[in-house]
């Protein structure tokens, strides 16, 4: 009984994300409070791996990148409300769910390669999932406008 209180809770805590995976690069704005001031910060970087916990809202992922030569990583929760937006930019081809392994390496061993060649296969699989929408009738899914 205690667990469908708690899915129904996380249902409400649930965000409009676009869906990260490992390998993708991503920009993460994370709204900052320093004293009295509030900023956004960006944190840049690889998603190496995604944790998806008991509810939807307990979903998290790691974020890596190379700071002053030195491998720095972040958890973020994803449904967060500090965080602001997560822009996906760019897609990467693995085939592993946690990369781990790049911690150990350096230069262009750690290079994975893209997925996509184009922008108009980017741009198409860094949108944000489409919304449904229920009418009386039936149940419709809607494509978001493009800019």
């Amino acid at each position: 009984m205690t667990g469908i209180a708690l899915q129904e809770q996380a249902e409400k805590m649930k965000q409009q994300r676009p869906d990260i995976q490992p390998g993708y690069t991503v920009r993460v704005h994370q709204k900052v409070q320093e004293g009295d001031k509030e900023r956004v910060q960006v944190f840049e970087g690889l998603v190496i791996g995604v944790h998806r916990g008991h509810s939807t809202a307990d979903t998290s992922f790691t974020v890596r990148r190379i700071a002053s030569g030195v491998g720095v990583e972040r958890v973020f929760p994803l449904h967060s409300p500090l965080i602001e937006k997560i822009e996906v930019k760019k897609v990467a081809k693995v085939r592993r769910a946690k990369l781990n392994f790049l911690r150990g390496r350096s230069g262009k061993s750690a290079r994975i390669s893209e997925r996509f060649t184009s922008a108009e296969e980017f741009s198409i699989a860094a949108a944000p999932p489409p919304e449904v929408q229920k009418t009386e009738t039936a149940t419709e899914v809607v494509a978001p406008e493009s800019k």
